[in-house]
C-alpha cells in the first residue's frame, strides 16, 4: 500500500513571504530523492527546494507568484514504498540540503548546526567589540560551505589591483544545489589573485589578499582562514544568476555539476547590467545541461529577466523545428573546410565575385551531393535513325518557318515514356524517409547553360506533347535563360532533369540529381562507331547515356532497366507510339 508525504518548506531562516519564482515539476512526474521540487527567491538568495524521498507528484499546494514560508506545504508526495511511511514530514537533512553554510565558529571553522538563510548576512557583523588598527593585509579565503568540497568556480569578477567595498562579490561558486557568490570581507584593493574560472574549491581554500585600510580585531584571531566569513548572497537582480550556500546537513552532498556552459574563461571585471551571464536557478542550469542548452542564447521571460523552464523547452522546440540553413560549399558537416591560401605570393592575381546564381547552384548541389547516395549508370544509345530523320524534319521545319529541330524534344519524349514504364524515377522520398510520393504530372527539366551559370528550366506535361512543340518551348525556355529572363515558377515542379553536353563534347559524366528529384540523365556527344551486326562491322552513330540516380530509392536493377528501355526508344523511334 502506498504512502503519502506532504513536503514542506524547510528552514528558510528569519524569512517569510519568500517567493515561488519557478515550479519544476507538475502532477504525476515521477522525481528521485533530492531532486529539485521549487525555486524560491529572497532578496539575499535563490535556493531549489528537494525532494526529501523519491516518488510521484500527487498534488501541488502553491503556483509561481505565491509567497510562502517555513512549514508552508509545497506538494504531496505518493510514497511507492510502505516502509518511507515515517516520513510523515521534511526530514531535517531535506531543510539542510536547502538552507545555506553552518555558522561558523568564534574560530573560523564550520559548526555542525545549520545556519539559516538570511543569517549569514548578518553574522559579519556579530562579535565582540572591534576596534580600528593600521592599515594591513587580509587574505581572503574560501568561507565554510557546508560539507561541499570541490566546488567549481564559474565566475571571477575581480582582478589584481581592483578597488572593492566590503561585501561586493568576488567570485561565484555553483554546488549542485546553489550558487553563491563569496563577498570581500573588507573594503580594498586586491592583490595576489589566486582563483580563475573553472578551479574547483573547498573551504579555507586562497582567494586573494585584500590591501585594507584598517582592520576589524576583537575576539576574532587575526589568522587568515579567522578572518573568513560566511557569503551575503548575491542580490535577486543580479544577471549573472543567484543563490546561496547549502550545506546537505547531516547527509554527504553528491559532487558538484560541472561549471555553468556560459562561464567565460577568463576573470571577468566588477558585475555590471550588461553582462550575459543567463540569470536562472541552479536546478534549472542543471535541467539546461541535461538537454545540451547553452542558456547564454536564451530569453528569459520570468521576473527581471529569469529563465524559467518553460523558456529552455520552448527553446528546443523552436530549435528542432527550425530547418537546417543551406549549406555553404565547404567546412559543414564535419568536413575539414579547405585551408585558406594566399595565392598572392605565387604571382598576380585578381578576384571578381561569383554570381548569384552560381552561389545558389553551388549551395544547393552540394547538399544534394552530401545527403543523396549517388550511382550512375553508362549506356549508348543507337540514334543513326533518330538522327537522320531528326535532319530531315528539321529541314522541312526550318523551311516552313518552325523553327530548328534539336535531339533534346526526342529526348525528353523518351524519357516521358521510360518513366511511365518505371514510375519510381517520377517519385520524390518523404521527408521522414518512410515513404514515396509518386506524382501524378510529368514535368521534365533541362539544364541550360548562361553566361551567368547553369540553370533548369522546367517543361510542363511532356507526356502530352509532341516533339514540335516541345522543340518550340525548350527553345523559348532556353533563349530566357541566356537572357536572364527566366520566372522563379519556370524552374519549379521538376519529376526529372536531363543534363545535355552534347553540343560541348566529352564522353560520359556523373550528374547531381537535383534534389527532392531521384534521377537525372546526362547526355554526352554521340560519336561513330563500328558495330558487329553479325556478320559486320557497321558504322553506327552512338549517344552516351549517364543516369545518375538516389540509391535509396532506385535499386541497381530498376536503373538498368530504365536505361536500356531508353535506348531502345532511342533507337527505334516507332516506340514511342506504342
Amino acid at each position: 500500500m502506498s504512502k503519502e508525504l506532504e513536503v514542506k518548506v524547510p528552514d528558510i531562516g528569519s524569512y517569510d513571504g519568500v517567493p515561488v519564482i519557478d515550479l519544476l515539476v507538475k502532477v504525476g512526474d515521477r522525481v528521485e530523492k533530492e531532486a529539485s521540487l521549487v525555486t524560491l527567491e529572497s532578496d539575499k538568495a535563490t535556493m531549489d527546494v528537494p525532494a526529501p524521498e523519491a516518488g510521484i507528484v500527487k498534488s501541488i499546494k502553491l503556483k509561481v507568484g505565491d509567497k510562502v514560508s517555513q512549514g508552508d506545504a509545497v506538494l504531496v508526495l505518493e510514497l511507492a514504498d510502505e516502509a518511507k511511511a515515517e516520513h510523515s514530514a521534511p526530514k531535517p537533512a531535506a531543510a539542510d540540503a536547502a538552507a545555506p553554510s553552518p555558522q561558523p565558529s568564534p574560530k573560523g571553522r564550520g559548526g555542525e548546526s545549520p545556519l539559516p538563510l538570511g543569517e549569514a548576512a548578518r553574522s559579519a557583523g556579530e562579535g565582540a567589540p572591534s576596534k580600528v588598527a593600521a592599515p594591513s593585509k587580509l587574505a581572503v579565503t574560501i568561507p565554510d560551505v557546508g560539507n561541499y568540497d570541490h566546488i567549481p568556480v564559474i565566475e571571477v569578477f575581480v582582478k589584481d589591483g581592483d578597488v572593492v567595498e566590503k561585501d561586493a562579490p568576488l567570485l561565484t561558486l555553483e554546488s549542485d544545489k546553489a550558487t553563491m557568490e563569496v563577498p570581500a570581507p573588507e573594503a580594498g584593493t586586491v592583490s595576489g589573485l589566486k582563483i580563475k574560472v573553472g578551479d574547483k574549491v573547498s573551504q579555507g581554500d586562497a582567494i586573494c589578499t585584500l590591501e585594507t585600510a584598517g582592520t576589524v580585531q576583537g575576539s576574532v584571531a587575526p589568522a587568515a582562514a579567522d578572518r573568513s566569513v560566511p557569503p551575503p548572497l548575491a542580490t535577486a537582480g543580479s544577471p549573472r544568476g543567484t543563490g546561496g550556500g547549502q550545506g546537505e546537513g547531516s547527509k554527504p552532498a553528491p559532487t558538484p555539476g560541472k561549471p555553468a556552459e556560459a562561464a567565460p574563461a577568463s576573470p571577468l571585471p566588477a558585475p555590471s547590467a550588461t553582462d550575459t551571464i543567463p540569470y536562472a536557478s541552479p536546478g534549472l542550469r542543471k535541467f539546461a545541461r541535461e538537454l545540451g542548452v547553452n542558456l547564454a542564447r536564451v530569453s528569459g521571460s520570468g521576473p527581471r529577466g529569469r529563465i524559467t523552464r518553460d523558456d529552455v523547452q520552448s527553446f528546443v522546440k523552436r530549435a528542432l523545428s527550425t530547418p537546417t540553413p543551406a549549406a555553404p560549399v565547404s567546412g559543414t558537416s564535419g568536413i575539414p573546410p579547405i585551408p585558406a591560401v594566399d595565392f598572392s605570393q605565387f604571382g598576380s592575381i585578381e578576384t571578381k565575385p561569383l554570381a548569384r546564381i552560381r552561389k545558389l547552384s553551388a549551395a544547393h548541389l552540394h547538399r544534394a551531393w552530401l545527403n543523396i547516395p549517388h550511382v550512375t549508370q553508362t549506356d549508348e544509345a543507337d540514334i543513326t535513325e533518330l538522327e537522320a530523320f531528326r535532319k530531315s524534319q528539321s529541314e522541312e521545319l526550318s523551311a516552313a518557318g518552325g523553327g530548328k529541330l534539336t535531339l533534346l524534344p526526342f529526348i525528353m519524349k523518351a524519357v516521358a515514356k521510360a518513366i511511365q514504364a518505371y514510375p519510381e524515377f517520377a517519385s520524390s522520398l518523404s521527408p521522414d524517409g518512410e515513404s514515396l510520393i509518386f506524382k501524378q504530372y510529368l514535368h521534365i527539366g533541362f539544364a541550360a547553360d548562361t553566361p551567368n551559370g547553369l540553370v533548369v528550366p522546367v517543361v510542363r506535361d511532356v507526356d502530352k506533347k509532341g516533339i514540335v512543340q516541345l522543340a518550340q518551348e525548350t527553345g523559348e525556355l532556353a533563349k530566357k535563360a541566356r537572357d536572364g529572363k527566366l520566372k522563379g515558377e519556370e524552374m519549379r515542379g521538376g519529376c526529372f532533369s536531363i543534363s545535355s553536353l552534347g553540343g560541348i563534347g566529352g564522353s560520359h559524366f556523373t550528374p547531381i540529381v537535383n534534389a527532392p528529384e531521384v534521377g537525372i540523365l546526362g547526355v554526352s556527344k554521340s560519336s561513330i562507331k563500328p558495330v558487329w551486326d553479325g556478320k559486320a562491322f557497321q558504322p553506327r552513330l552512338l549517344l552516351p547515356l549517364s543516369l545518375s540516380y538516389d540509391h535509396r530509392v532506385i535499386d541497381g536493377a530498376y536503373a538498368a532497366r530504365f536505361i536500356v528501355l531508353l535506348g531502345k526508344l532511342l533507337a527505334d523511334l516507332r516506340r514511342l507510339a506504342l
